[in-house]
């Protein structure tokens, strides 16, 4: 696969795991608190194959849009990593108050994916060509298998 296959597929799970959290209720806490576990793992190593394998590649092939993209990008990925997530994470999912966080998360990181599919994946295929997207592809499919065997077992769901 190459790497927008891969980063698309990967979208499709986040989105699928945000629309479930946002439609859980108060009474499904257990459920609530596996979905931000799901959640946290699917980001973080999304987060990892964008920032590490295609960003870079984006931005040394592109110009200052593409520059300014990059790091945009970045910094949304900074807001959901270092604030909003954290603070979802240690809000009590009983709460009326984790429903209205959930919905920011989803509405932040629905953003952040329509802008990647709609700007920046398109530019970076023209950009980087079939062939490089299939190495950077490699590169994603590699990173993968060796974070969920440094996870362990844990990951055979």
């Amino acid at each position: 696969m190459n790497a927008i296959d891969i980063l698309k597929a990967d979208h499709e799970r986040v989105k699928t795991i945000l629309t479930q959290l946002n439609d859980s209720t108060e009474r499904a806490v257990k459920k609530r608190a596996e979905l931000i576990a799901k959640l946290e793992m699917e980001i973080t190593l999304h987060t990892k194959l964008e920032e590490e394998i295609l960003y870079p590649a984006y931005k040394k092939a592109g110009g200052k849009e593409q520059e300014k993209m990059y790091y945009e990008a970045k910094e949304e990925h900074r807001t959901v990593d270092s604030l909003v997530l954290p603070d979802l994470k240690a809000t009590d999912p009983a709460s009326v108050e984790f429903s209205g966080r959930a919905k920011v998360v989803k509405e932040l990181l629905e953003h952040h994916i329509e802008e990647e599919e709609t700007e920046m994946f398109p530019q970076a295929k023209k950009l980087l060509g079939k062939e490089q997207l299939d190495e950077l592809g490699a590169q994603m499919e590699s990173m993968k298998a060796s974070y969920k065997k440094s996870l362990g077992d844990g990951m055979a769901a």
